[in-house]
């Protein structure tokens, strides 16, 4: 019964619209009872945010202007309970790691085209790349066996010691990746005082953006970091009632693919949204490509639709910007 439900709710993904997938899943989420359950999720966290925020005695509306960390706390204790778990491919992480092969070639792709001094064998040698938000290494690792060197940093200790401890056991990665237990916001503090505009070629944040304290200081952080040039890659959620119906409705409530509460509706953003956010901070975007999971074959593929998935490029622009900065 569920696979007829999910196949025809596939195709609705692919047409983009949003009647064909309350269709597919009408015996059991109608349309009225998804945008129902959105708007008493949206109620609900802004009870929660407004109770949780104040700042100087007055109540603040939103965690992006309040907070000015990265760091959810909630989010915190949601993926320390999971941090022993970053590696088994049949688990809760399942569909990242399969994310691996459409992301990894992503940045891979992109950089080369970025960066024309190519290494055969190991095309990211010579770049110093920052994994945001890297949970158990699933990004980090592959990145670093195409050669380039990596730091995976998150604000979870115990994710972190779940990827040093994985990597250890393979002496390739030993020189090229490495782990801080640590925010972007803390990370990007101790640079303040060094000279350039930053230190690493490229910043990756795959399945991070959703769940964000602060958006902004995520997106001023990444300039500031970033080598003028540079490159920032992200992989998030849209914000449409496709990506609700998928990710919380169907991913989390019907077929379990991830826990209950993995996902919060009000912290996905649209392309435009996004695009707008990192030009205000000082990039230009590159590409958007929509992403499609298929919870049958455990794989992904790209499509043309952003409605529920997508991932993008963006260079730090500079007033010079040259080839090989």
């Amino acid at each position: 019964m569920y696979a007829n439900k999910l196949g025809r709710l596939l195709s609705g993904l692919h047409s983009c619209q949003v009647t064909a997938l309350c269709g597919a899943i009408r015996c059991r989420y109608s349309r009225t009872t998804i945008c129902q359950q959105r708007t008493l999720w949206r109620r609900r966290n802004t009870c929660k945010r407004t109770q949780n925020h104040t700042v100087h005695g007055r109540i603040s509306y939103s965690v992006r202007s309040a907070s000015q960390t990265t760091v959810d706390p909630d989010e915190l204790r949601r993926f320390q309970s999971l941090a022993s778990k970053w590696w088994d491919e049949q688990g809760e992480f399942a569909a990242l790691h399969a994310m691996n092969d459409l992301r990894v070639p992503f940045i891979r792709d992109n950089l080369l085209n970025v960066h024309t001094r190519h290494h055969p064998g190991k095309p990211l040698a010579g770049l110093r790349i920052l994994d945001v938000g890297c949970g158990g290494g699933l990004l980090t690792e592959p990145l670093g066996r195409l050669g380039g060197n990596v730091l995976g940093i998150d604000p979870v200790e115990d994710s972190i010691s779940t990827a040093q401890l994985h990597s250890s056991n393979d002496p390739e990665l030993r020189s090229r990746v490495s782990y801080r237990a640590c925010s972007l916001e803390e990370l990007s503090s101790e640079e303040e005082g060094e000279q350039g505009a930053g230190q690493f070629d490229a910043v990756v944040a795959s399945e991070v953006v959703e769940h964000l304290a602060d958006p902004e200081t995520f997106a001023f952080c990444c300039s500031h970091v970033l080598k003028p040039g540079g490159s920032l890659f992200i992989t998030t959620l849209n914000k449409t009632n496709l990506s609700y119906a998928l990710a919380i409705v169907v991913a989390e409530q019907l077929f379990r693919i991830v826990p209950s509460g993995t996902h919060d509706w009000e912290k996905f953003i649209s392309p435009v949204e996004l695009e707008r956010l990192l030009e205000s901070n000082g990039f230009s975007v590159k590409s958007v490509q929509g992403m499609l999971y298929n919870p049958f074959s455990g794989a992904w593929s790209w499509t043309d639709s952003t409605a529920v998935n997508y991932a993008l490029h963006a260079i730090k622009v500079t007033d010079d910007l040259q080839p090989e900065q």
